[in-house]
């Protein structure tokens, strides 16, 4: 390398954290690929640490605590069959990328099961039986929390050793430290639930499909919308009825009603097959709001088109450093992926009835 092209590892650890930069470096770590190391990714990385930190504190404060007479395949809870039956699947895809050699695909596979599934969705959908009075229903909660945040924290130890170990025995009463803790071996078709999958997946498409919807058309964060039930199955209709109250939280969601027709002023949202309707007009400009779409469509495109021709510029190729055809080659992905955004909310606005 050229003096001062690096970035000391010792600094970054200053700034960071060791885990943070041991987990960047496992993420990029592709075979026959060179690093293009950023302060941005890393920051990024130690915001998963931060996350899931916060997340075993919820799990102590909640007094999630370990029971060793806990057995993940005695549940009944729909929500804690789910995430036992996520987390063992995570833990065989992670352990299949390990065999392989396949660093940043395990990487990429706990950042999904930690960041994603446990502290995004489970945690949240477990928050209303968190806050019972004492019964059979939260105190297994309770243990499934527990058993599932033990097992992110084995898991995860190989990348990140410090905040996972540091974690480990302060949340619970151990026998052992992590780092001599035996590695699970159990099956992913032990721990798994089709039902319970349907209908926890059924609730998170919903919220994901309120929330994209939102925020593709600029809805206020604090509005509180209408959700319409159009054209739902009967197994969608028990179990909108289960999770009403945390479809209208999660979604900020003011009201779930039923018509047979879609209303006016509203967009159509299709998930898994069944046809809700989110009512939109009272809340945006409907006009402005497609003509702001259809601007920033247009400088997307142009800078688009710019920064393609550069990079299908042999002389550009040959003569700029390889930093800056790194940066131009990122900004276009980013717009790439800014326009699909666009032109979903600017197909679903059209179709605002």
């Amino acid at each position: 390398k050229s003096k001062g092209n690096v970035m000391d590892p010792i600094g970054l650890i200053d700034e960071y954290g060791a885990d943070a930069v041991r987990f960047t470096l496992t993420a990029m770590a592709a075979m026959g690929r060179d690093l293009r190391l950023s302060n941005s990714r890393i920051a990024g990385y130690r915001n998963f640490g931060t996350k899931l930190w916060n997340a075993a504190r919820f799990a102590e404060m909640k007094n999630c605590k370990v029971s060793y007479q806990f057995i993940p395949q005695n549940v009944t809870e729909p929500l804690n069959k789910w995430i036992i039956g996520e987390t063992a699947r995570f833990r065989e895809a992670f352990d299949k990328a390990l065999s392989s050699y396949r660093f940043n695909e395990a990487a990429n596979i706990a950042y999904v099961h930690v960041w994603k599934k446990f502290c995004d969705w489970y945690i949240e959908f477990a928050k209303p039986f968190l806050d019972l009075e004492a019964s059979k229903k939260k105190t297994e909660t309770q243990q499934t929390m527990a058993w599932a945040l033990d097992q992110c924290l084995i898991i995860l130890h190989p990348i990140m050793p410090f905040i996972t170990e540091e974690l480990w025995g302060t949340i619970s009463k151990r026998a052992n430290m992590l780092i001599h803790q035996d590695w699970p071996e159990y099956k992913a078709s032990e721990f798994q639930d089709a039902e319970a999958d349907i209908e926890v997946e059924s609730v998170i498409s919903l919220v994901e499909e309120i929330r994209s919807t939102r925020a593709e058309l600029r809805v206020p964060a604090g509005a509180k919308v209408p959700l319409v039930k159009v054209k739902l199955s009967n197994k969608m209709e028990k179990v909108i009825e289960k999770s009403e109250l945390l479809i209208q939280r999660l979604g900020r969601i003011s009201v779930i009603e039923k018509r047979d027709s879609i209303p006016k002023g509203a967009v159509i949202l299709a998930v898994n097959g069944n046809e809700f309707a989110l009512k939109i007009s009272d809340f945006i400009d409907l006009n402005e709001e497609i003509d702001r779409l259809k601007k920033a469509i247009e400088k997307n495109r142009a800078e688009s088109k710019l920064l393609g021709s550069k990079l299908n510029n042999e002389k550009f190729l040959y003569n700029a450093p390889q930093t800056v055809i790194n940066e131009n080659r990122e900004r276009l992905e980013i717009l790439n992926v800014d326009h699909r955004k666009l032109s979903a909310a600017s197909k679903k606005i059209k179709r605002v009835k």
